[in-house]
């Protein structure tokens, strides 16, 4: 397995199509795009020609939606296939996934569903990770999810879940603040106390997006990971105390729903830079 070219420690964020004709036209003051896997897995057309022109002039990172990591079946092996060749189309400085399950026999949900920490799912979980870095040869990073339930046969906390993972299988991690944030709120737990304990150490990439504040069924407060809105204070303020640890990490602002026009996704990104470009080096965490 060889270790992919780093993405720039500078924020990023996730290319729509709608964007490219403006993004292409001038040089732009963003480190890296993100793409969702998934969406270029065609063999070419539009889609195609406008990525090849956004990857010779800017570092790219390819993001997986649909690979049902934690499925209790096999993975896809065709999905995979086509993953691997777009991986090779476009070399990306970064590939990550999800901690979530998306599949069950043949039946495909479009969300990313959580699972239970076990001693079983943390088996299967690690061996998917090693035949996903084995078929793509190289490594890949791992998210955090956002949920909105626990697992009463839960028997290993999600940071230990994730650090032990990344441990057996030599993948990196993805940290999604917000993400840390809609959990926490949901379960009533700590955010600050999470992210003390999260492997900050096997942390490649941060992801920011927004949330929205909604109700469950019997009219709890619950918060949903949107992606349809700014990031919010609350977030910006996780990041700052992470950054504070860690010094400068790749940074990509998520806006996948409602999608505002590009100079507000840029200054939602140039809000990030601004906390990046104070922070101590990497080598000084």
């Amino acid at each position: 397995m060889s270790i992919a070219a780093c993405l720039p420690a500078s924020a990023g964020v996730g290319f729509k199509p709608e964007h490219g004709a403006a993004i292409l036209a001038a040089a732009q003051p963003i480190g890296f795009f993100e793409v969702h896997a998934e969406n270029y897995m065609g063999a070419g057309g539009p889609p195609h020609a406008q990525l090849t022109a956004l990857r010779e002039r800017y570092a790219l990172s390819v993001h997986g939606v649909g690979l049902s990591i934690g499925s209790t079946g096999p993975l896809h092996r065709a999905h995979l296939t086509r993953l691997r060749q777009l991986c090779d189309r476009y070399a990306p400085a970064s590939f990550s996934e999800h901690l979530a399950w998306s599949s069950h026999d043949g039946v495909y949900f479009n969300d990313l569903l959580p699972l239970p920490y076990t001693e079983a799912t943390l088996a299967r979980v690690a061996d998917h990770v090693d035949q996903v870095q084995t078929a793509l040869g190289r490594r890949m990073l791992l998210e955090n999810p956002s949920t909105y339930l626990d697992f009463t046969e839960s028997t290993i906390a999600e940071v230990d879940f994730l650090a032990e993972i990344s441990r057996r299988t030599g993948c990196g991690l993805l940290l999604d603040i917000n993400n840390v944030f809609v959990s926490a709120t949901n379960h009533g737990t700590s955010a600050l106390d999470y992210l003390d304990r999260f492997p900050l150490d096997r942390v490649f990439e941060i992801h920011l997006g927004g949330h929205d504040a909604d109700t469950d069924d019997v009219g709890e407060p619950v918060l949903i990971d949107s992606h349809r809105v700014a990031v919010a204070d609350e977030v910006w303020a996780l990041y700052r105390q992470v950054i504070a640890r860690t010094g400068a990490l790749p940074t990509l602002i998520e806006w996948d729903n409602d999608v505002p026009d590009w100079p507000t996704l840029r200054a939602e990104a140039g809000a990030a830079q601004r906390i990046l470009s104070g922070a101590a080096p990497e080598s000084a965490a």
